[in-house]
């Protein structure tokens, strides 16, 4: 029977030596939306992938298996696993996490946890040596080893984003949030960064145009049309796009966008509306919030 998960959908297998940052890498791709599962037993792999559903996978981006390959008796298995799955038209790619022998006896003597083959008279060194020759045939198929001996957490999700992010067409794996808010109500606590769009027009002041939004194409014509507030809607968009580049590329998933003039109703919100459609052509996933626009 063909497996239910489409051929598209990308199956990732994260595996590798004790220590080495596999724990780090799925929770890497679990912020990035994809389906994780830990220590999963190579023997229950194909099940898994098969009971599986495009519908119960349609929000994510992909699925993601942490597999305990330490014992010897799933060594193996684990080709035939992979020829099973690739029969049925997936096409699982492995990653291998490792690191040198001394960052691991640091990062075992930091956080004070026993090697899983540490026992039956094996010490630390011994347990690290046994599971890198158990493992070695694994290496050796990996599509990817990456070797986090002088890595931070952010250089291991730049990696990770770098190559397994473009998956929603152009999709990027920044998410910005666009938010805005009148100064009189407070400044959002959430916000990363908050602009000041107090010294543009103001629509208040204009009879005909203070009843409207800023949703309104009158109001965005009045605020952004032409004159300081066309420029300085140029300049955010530059801005916005190389400083939100630069967050994502160290690692960032996140960052919120608090634009303000004082009531929160025509200026802040004239901008956001123009400022969201260029950061979707600029392929980041934007939601919008106008915290205060409705309020007297």
């Amino acid at each position: 029977m063909d497996s239910p998960v489409a051929p598209s959908f990308p199956i990732l297998v994260v595996t590798g030596l004790s220590g080495g940052g596999k724990s780090t890498v799925l929770r890497v791709f679990e912020d990035l939306r994809y389906y994780t599962i830990d220590g999963l037993p190579v023997t229950l792999a194909l099940q898994m992938v098969s009971i599986l559903d495009e519908r119960s996978l349609a929000k994510y981006r992909g699925l993601v298996l942490g597999m305990d390959l330490r014992h010897i008796e799933f060594d193996s298995g684990f080709d035939a696993i992979l020829q099973a799955m690739r029969e049925k038209g997936l096409a699982p790619a492995i990653i291998f996490m490792e690191a040198r022998p001394d960052v691991i006896v640091r990062r075992y003597k930091e956080t004070r946890r026993p090697h899983p083959l540490e026992s039956g008279g094996l010490g630390l060194e011994q347990a690290m040596e046994t599971e890198r020759r158990l493992l070695e045939p694994v290496r050796a198929m990996a599509d990817l080893v990456i070797d986090t001996s002088d890595y931070s957490i952010h250089d291991i999700r730049r990696i990770i984003q770098q190559k397994w992010t473009i998956l929603e067409g152009n999709r990027r794996s920044m998410r910005v949030h666009l938010l805005t808010f009148g100064f009189k109500y407070g400044t959002p606590a959430e916000a990363d960064m908050v602009f000041d769009l107090r010294f543009l027009p103001n629509p208040y002041h204009e009879p005909e145009l203070r009843p409207l939004s800023g949703k309104d194409p009158a109001i965005s014509q009045y605020v952004l049309g032409a004159g300081v507030g066309k420029e300085y809607l140029e300049r955010l968009t530059e801005f916005l796009h190389f400083t939100l580049t630069q967050m994502e590329g160290e690692g960032r998933y996140r960052a919120t966008v608090a634009i303000g003039c004082t009531g929160g109703r025509h200026r802040s919100v004239a901008a956001a509306e123009a400022l969201f459609e260029a950061l979707k052509n600029f392929d980041f996933a934007v939601s919008i919030e106008h915290r205060h626009m409705e309020l007297v």
